[in-house]
C-alpha cells in the first residue's frame, strides 16, 4: 500500500492513518519477529526509522538508539527482541493505564539509577476518579441536554497521561448516566522527556469517536509549564493537576519573575509569588488562567496538593497573597481534605481544590469544605506507601456532599471572608531610664558598632561612664552625653546613632512605674522589645478587638497606624489561611479520673498476677 501511494503521488500519511485505524503507521518490512540474529542492529533501526514522526519521536525522546547499541554490544539485543515479540502488547492485551503504570513501577525501583525526576507524576486512579467526577458533576444536566457534547481537558503537568487517560477512560463508563457520553479532548505539558514518551505513546493509542483521525499526541507539549508554556493563549473547559509536592520553582525563576513584574495581573502570576521552596500555589495560579472565558461558558480546575498551600506565609506574604487573589476573586468552589496513605510515594494528607470562574448563585462568596479523611477503604496489599483507597461508594459519597451543598458534620459552607484577617502591629510605649552598670557594659561589649571602635575610643568612653555608674538617668540623657562628650573630645570619635543606639540598648532599664518616653514632638516612642502582632478576623473592628483582647492584659497597647496593607491601604496587612482542623476540631473530653484510676488498678493487679506466676 505504501509502495502504490508513493508511485501514484497520494499523501501517504493520511492513506496509511485510515489503514491502521491509528494516528500512527510503520512501513518497515521487519516486525520484532522477523529481525533475524545477524544484523538485528540495523534491523532495528530501520524499523524504528520507518515510523510516522508522531512515533518516531517517542524512541528519540527515549534515546532508544544507543540503548539499542548498547544492548548490542552486550550480545542480548536478538534475544530481547525475541522476548518481547512472544508478548502480546496489544492495547487490548495491555491496556494504556497498565503499560503506564509497568513504566511507574519501574520509576520507582530504579527512579535513582534512570531518571529520578520521573518520580513525581503518579496519581492514584482512585482520586483521579473523584477529581473528575467533582469537575463534572455541575455539568450533568448540560451533557444529558447535549448528548456527545465536545469539551476540552487540560493538564499542565500531564506526567504519563494517567489524570487525562482515566478520566477519560472514567467519562467514557458513564454513558449510562448521560446517553452519549461527552468527548474529553486532551491537552498536556510534561517537563522530563522520558515521561513525555510515554504520555505520547498513550496518546497515539487513542481515538476520539467524532475525529477517529486526529492525532492527539500532538496536543502533549514538552517543556516546563511555569517557565514556558506551550498553551500560552488556550483557554480550556476543565482542567486537572497533581504537581509535585513541595519541588523547587528555582530553575523557572527567572521566567516566572519577569512574567510577575512585566505583565502583573495580565499574566498569571500577578499577586505576590511563594518561596522558592514550593512552587505548587504558582500551579493554582496557571490553572486559574488557563479557564475558559466566562463568556464562553466558564471553565473548572481540579488540583491536588499538599497541605501547605492551605496555611503557609504570613500576612503579605506571596502564599498568602495567592490565597487573597483566589478567594477575593471568588474562584475556589471547594476543598475536599482527603485521607491520608492514598499516594504511592507519601503517606501524607492531601487536598483537591475546587476551582471555578462560573460559580452557581447559591455558591458565590461561598468556600465549601468537605473532610473526606476517614472516607476510604484499605488495601489488602500496599503499594508503596499507599495503604489506601477512595472506593467507589466513597467517591459518590464525598461528590453527593459536594453537589448537596449544606452544612453537615463532613460539610461545612463558609463565607470566602472567614478565611481572611488583619495582622496588626501592637506597640507598647518606652517605659526605660539610663543605668550606667557592669551588665550594661558587658552587654555593650557584644555590640556591633561599639566593636567598630578602637581600643582607645572604647576606653576612654569607659572612663566617662564610669563616672555615672550606679546614677538613674532619664532615656534622652545618654543622647545629650554622648554628643556632647564627643564634642568636647574628638579622640572618642563621632557619637553617630548606631553607637546612642548601642547605649541605649545595654544601659537600658525598663521601669513600668516610669511614665512613657517621647520624642521631641511629643510622639510615644515604642518598646521593640514589646512589639506582638495580632490577627484580626476580617470583619472585625480592629480598635474593638484591641479593647476586648489585648489591653485587658496590657494596658497602654496601641495600634501602629502606619503599619498599613498595600493593597487596600488600611490599618493591618491582609492575610488568608484555610485551617482544616480549626474548623473540624471536635473536642474529646478528658475521661472521668476515677474510670482512670480503676483501669490502673486493674492493670497493677494483672501484672502483680502475671509475676506470682514467674515466681512460683
Amino acid at each position: 500500500m505504501h509502495k502504490m501511494a508513493v508511485e501514484n503521488g497520494l499523501d501517504v500519511d493520511v492513506i496509511l492513518r485510515q489503514a491502521t485505524g491509528y494516528p500512527f503507521y510503520n512501513t518497515s518490512s521487519y516486525s520484532l519477529e522477523t529481525l533475524g540474529s545477524g544484523r538485528t542492529r540495523q534491523n532495528l533501526e530501520d524499523y524504528i526509522a520507518k515510523f510516522s514522526g508522531n512515533a518516531r519521536v517517542i524512541f528519540e525522546q527515549f534515546d532508544f538508539i544507543n540503548t539499542i547499541s548498547q544492548m548490542d554490544k552486550k550480545g542480548v539485543l536478538y534475544k530481547i527482541c525475541q522476548n518481547f515479540a512472544a508478548i502480546d502488547l496489544h492495547p487490548d492485551a495491555v491496556p494504556e493505564r497498565t503499560m503506564s503504570n509497568v513504566y511507574e513501577h519501574l520509576i520507582r525501583r530504579f527512579g535513582a539509577e534512570v531518571n529520578e525526576a520521573a518520580e513525581d507524576f503518579m496519581t492514584p486512579r482512585d482520586v483521579v476518579h473523584l477529581g473528575i467526577e467533582l469537575l463534572l458533576e455541575p455539568d450533568d444536566q448540560m451533557f444529558i441536554d447535549n448528548p456527545g457534547i465536545i469539551r476540552t481537558l487540560y493538564d499542565p503537568t500531564i506526567g504519563t497521561g494517567g489524570f487525562v487517560s482515566d478520566g477519560m477512560e472514567h467519562v467514557q463508563s458513564l454513558q449510562d448516566r448521560y446517553g452519549t457520553a461527552p468527548t474529553l479532548v486532551p491537552y498536556g505539558q510534561e517537563l522530563e522527556s522520558e515521561t513525555h514518551a510515554v504520555c505520547l505513546a498513550s496518546m497515539l493509542l487513542k481515538t476520539l469517536k467524532s475525529d477517529p483521525g486526529r492525532d492527539l499526541s500532538q496536543n502533549i507539549k514538552l517543556g516546563s509549564t511555569l517557565s514556558a508554556d506551550k498553551f500560552r493563549h488556550d483557554k480550556f473547559h476543565y482542567c486537572v493537576s497533581n504537581p509535585p509536592f513541595g519541588k523547587k520553582w528555582e530553575l523557572d525563576q527567572a521566567d516566572v519573575v519577569r512574567e510577575h513584574r512585566d505583565q502583573k495581573f495580565e499574566g498569571r502570576f500577578g499577586p505576590k509569588l511563594p518561596r522558592v521552596s514550593d512552587g505548587s500555589m504558582l500551579f493554582l495560579l496557571h490553572l486559574l488562567s488557563k479557564l475558559e472565558d466566562p463568556a464562553k461558558g466558564g471553565g473548572r480546575a481540579a488540583i491536588v496538593l499538599s497541605g501547605s498551600p492551605l496555611f503557609n506565609g504570613n500576612a503579605g506574604q506571596g502564599e498568602s497573597e495567592i490565597r487573597r487573589h483566589l478567594l477575593e476573586q471568588d474562584v475556589v468552589e471547594a476543598i475536599i481534605a482527603l485521607p491520608t496513605e492514598i499516594f504511592f510515594r507519601t503517606g501524607i494528607g492531601t487536598y483537591i481544590w475546587v476551582l471555578s470562574n462560573r460559580k452557581p448563585a447559591d455558591r458565590r462568596g461561598k468556600v465549601q469544605l468537605i473532610d473526606a479523611t476517614e472516607m476510604y477503604e484499605p488495601l489488602r496489599k500496599s503499594e508503596g506507601n499507599k495503604r489506601r483507597k477512595i472506593g467507589e461508594d466513597q467517591i459518590r459519597d464525598i461528590v453527593q456532599l459536594y453537589a448537596d451543598f449544606e452544612p453537615t458534620k463532613k460539610s461545612l459552607i463558609l463565607d470566602a471572608q472567614d478565611f481572611g484577617y488583619r495582622r496588626i502591629r501592637v506597640l507598647r510605649p518606652l517605659r526605660h531610664k539610663i543605668v550606667v552598670s557592669d551588665a550594661g557594659f558587658e552587654a555593650l561589649a557584644e555590640n556591633t558598632a561599639w566593636a567598630k571602635r578602637s581600643d582607645d575610643q572604647r576606653q576612654g568612653w569607659r572612663d566617662l561612664l564610669a563616672e555615672h555608674e550606679g546614677t538613674d538617668h532619664d532615656w534622652h540623657w545618654i543622647d545629650s552625653f554622648a554628643k556632647a562628650a564627643a564634642k568636647k573630645d574628638s579622640e572618642l570619635g563621632k557619637a553617630d546613632a548606631a553607637l546612642i543606639k548601642a547605649f541605649q540598648k545595654a544601659f537600658g532599664v525598663r521601669d513600668e512605674d516610669l511614665d512613657p518616653v517621647t520624642d521631641k514632638k511629643g510622639n510615644l516612642i515604642p518598646d521593640d522589645d514589646l512589639t506582638d502582632y495580632e490577627n484580626v478576623p476580617m470583619g472585625t473592628d480592629i480598635h474593638n478587638y484591641l479593647e476586648t483582647e489585648v489591653t485587658p492584659h496590657a494596658r497602654d497597647a496601641y495600634i501602629d497606624e502606619t503599619y498599613v496593607d498595600d493593597t487596600d491601604g488600611d490599618i493591618g496587612i491582609v492575610g488568608y489561611e484555610i485551617n482544616f482542623n480549626r474548623y473540624f476540631y471536635e473536642y474529646v473530653p478528658p475521661r472521668d479520673l476515677d474510670e482512670i484510676d480503676a483501669e490502673l488498678k486493674a492493670i497493677e493487679a494483672s501484672i502483680t498476677e502475671v509475676l506470682a506466676e514467674v515466681t512460683e
